[in-house]
């Protein structure tokens, strides 16, 4: 299946009417403020504005208070991480392969792939523990692309999660090798039955392992992210400016096909239905985008010590970033337009168990590094 582009145009960066850098400090933005203020403007209209408002922002505060986003990212990472330490064994031959993978795939990460996977596997009904072997093997790919990533052959960086990257630890060829074997036992993990929990429907659970095992191939390869990794290259180092439809094949292949992926295997895992399932794969293209131009906007305005990875570097490459292409003014504004894409697409979910994709859109949005 090719990959449906974003309809970036020119005039679409204009849409948005909330500045980017205004919102970053603010509350994360909920459905709940705008149903709140409407609900108080038809029914009190001789209400002042600034009332209500504050009434909005009231609301906002109390469904920031509900929902602790920061406990469920810090319970997330705890469960992927023990699930990741236990899927790769320490100390058994051949010793430096698995140092290797350990020290990549344990290096820290905000771990943002495995819970959207987890989240969206909740928002269809589903266990989160159903999720969890995909969880594991979405961010053993996603560690396989930073490590090959790394490589002096690709953008040659030696600074990774604010650590030395793989390769400047263990050489090249076990980095390759690294990368190659955590993507081979990302698919191990998946389709092994003692992966799973005891309780996972026995009818049902087989099709959906190999549906999301076809999906998260899918989104890899070369209709995914090797295709961004390729196009990536050609466009490096090149005279000829990069345009816009160009950039956003790169992102939508190299960023957001892994987002993509990890979204919609927890929803096939979870028992979506493919309406449902669809929805979230719109969501994710949305924010996997988002991720990217908050990326470049990061590597403009940070410094590598905030960012754990080196800054300015698109900058001293004269790669083709959105801000290049755009202007940061225009960046922000097309990051909240994607992030107002992303949310829409939520609406026909519980809100409760919506409440982790929302935030995780608006922490994508709003991340500091």
């Amino acid at each position: 299946m090719a990959f449906h582009f974003h309809p970036l145009a020119s005039t679409r960066v204009h849409l948005s009417p909330i500045p980017f850098a205004a919102a970053a400090g603010a509350p994360s933005p909920s459905s709940s403020v705008a149903i709140v203020a409407h609900h108080h403007h038809h029914h009190h209209g001789r209400r002042r504005f600034s009332a209500i408002v504050a009434t909005a922002a009231a609301a906002s505060a109390a469904a920031t208070t509900e929902f602790d986003f920061k406990a469920y990212m810090g319970e997330r990472a705890v469960a992927v991480n023990r699930a990741l330490d236990a899927a790769i064994p320490a100390g058994e031959p051949p010793a430096a392969l698995h140092d290797a993978m350990r020290y990549a795939l344990l290096a820290g990460g905000k771990r943002v792939r495995p819970a959207l996977c987890l989240a969206a596997c909740a928002v269809v009904g589903g266990p989160e523990a159903w999720a969890m072997p995909a969880a594991a093997a979405v961010e053993m790919v996603h560690t396989m692309s930073l490590v090959h990533d790394d490589l002096p052959c690709m953008d040659d960086d030696d600074l990774r999660r604010g650590k030395p990257t793989c390769h400047v630890v263990y050489g090249e060829p076990i980095a390759v090798l690294a990368g190659d074997a955590l993507l081979s036992l990302s698919f191990h993990h998946m389709a092994s039955v003692g992966s799973y929990p005891p309780d996972v429907d026995p009818e049902r659970h087989p099709a959906r392992v190999v549906r999301a095992i076809g999906e998260l191939a899918r989104c890899i390869g070369s209709e995914g992210l090797v295709a961004g990794q390729v196009v990536d290259l050609e466009m490096t180092g090149t005279s000829e400016p990069v345009p816009l439809e160009r950039l956003e094949y790169i992102h939508l292949h190299k960023t957001a096909a892994l987002l993509e992926a990890s979204v919609v295997i927890g929803a096939i895992i979870g028992g979506g239905t493919d309406e449902q399932i669809e929805r979230l794969r719109k969501y994710a293209r949305s924010i996997g985008l988002l991720f990217q131009v908050v990326d470049d906007i990061l590597d403009v305005t940070k410094s590598s010590e905030e960012l754990g990875k080196t800054a300015g570097k698109d900058l001293a490459s004269d790669k083709t970033t959105y801000p290049k292409l755009l202007g940061l003014d225009k960046s922000r504004e097309f990051a909240e337009k994607l992030l107002s894409d992303a949310i829409e697409q939520l609406d026909c979910f519980d809100k409760e168990k919506a409440a982790p994709l929302l935030h995780l859109a608006n922490y994508i949005a709003h991340r500091q590094n």
